[in-house]
């Protein structure tokens, strides 16, 4: 999921548990690398991806995806990403993601199973963009509350919730790995609108990708 302007981060919730203190950056992007972000049409993003095998559970295959995962996000400067998103065919995905208080959450869900929306839950319908549609945002409603429920790398469970902007994250990733973008979920006008706009986009976008990524490897070296 693309970023959007947020009110400053005043605490940090990480893997859904309060902490007094996290760096600029999750330490996991210190261990990561740099890798493609996958654009709408490939075919990886449109179908639902494997559960990740109990086996990886707690393995350095699956902890260097999830490290790999983080850098790619901060250099693509999303608050979401998931492992389709780098070719990736299993159901996991991080995140970095600020709600309407401006507070903080940063974690990973693997195997993440969204629960159903509650009837009295309001839908809101506010501006979503997707780094695999590189550029353009458009309205879309989304439940105010979500919680999603999985495990972490090592296999235990962990229950993420949230509201406003940052369960419209969640709601966001989990469709990823269901292979559902955002742009699946509009009128078919508006879809060709914004995948039209993505044309026009997405070269500037790849370019500010390549500094950043850059910028980024400076900082985590310094």
């Amino acid at each position: 999921m693309s970023e959007q302007s947020t009110p400053a981060q005043v605490a940090a919730v990480v893997q859904g548990r309060e902490v007094a203190e996290f760096p600029v950056l999750a330490p996991e992007a210190a261990r990561g690398r740099v890798l493609r972000v996958t654009v709408t049409g490939e075919e990886v993003l449109h179908r639902r991806n494997a559960d990740v095998p109990e086996e990886m559970l707690g393995g350095a295959e699956l902890g260097r995806l999830v490290d790999d995962m983080f850098r790619t996000m901060y250099a693509a400067e999303g608050v979401g990403l998931a492992g389709n998103q780098v070719g990736v065919d299993l159901r996991l995905f991080v995140y970095d993601c600020p709600d309407d208080d401006g507070v903080r959450h940063v974690g990973h869900v693997i195997n993440p199973v969204l629960d159903e929306r509650d009837v009295d839950d309001v839908v809101v319908v506010e501006s979503e963009g997707c780094l695999s549609v590189p550029g353009p945002h458009a309205d879309l409603g989304r439940a105010e509350h979500a919680t999603v429920r999985g495990v972490d790398r090592d296999g235990a469970p962990v229950v993420i919730s949230g509201s406003g902007y940052f369960a419209r994250c969640l709601q966001h990733e989990t469709d990823h790995t269901l292979g559902r973008l955002y742009v699946d979920r509009l009128s078919a006008r508006e879809r060709k609108r914004v995948l039209k706009k993505m044309n026009e986009m997405s070269a500037g976008v790849f370019e500010r990708r390549q500094v950043r990524a850059a910028e980024l490897e400076r900082e985590l070296a310094g």
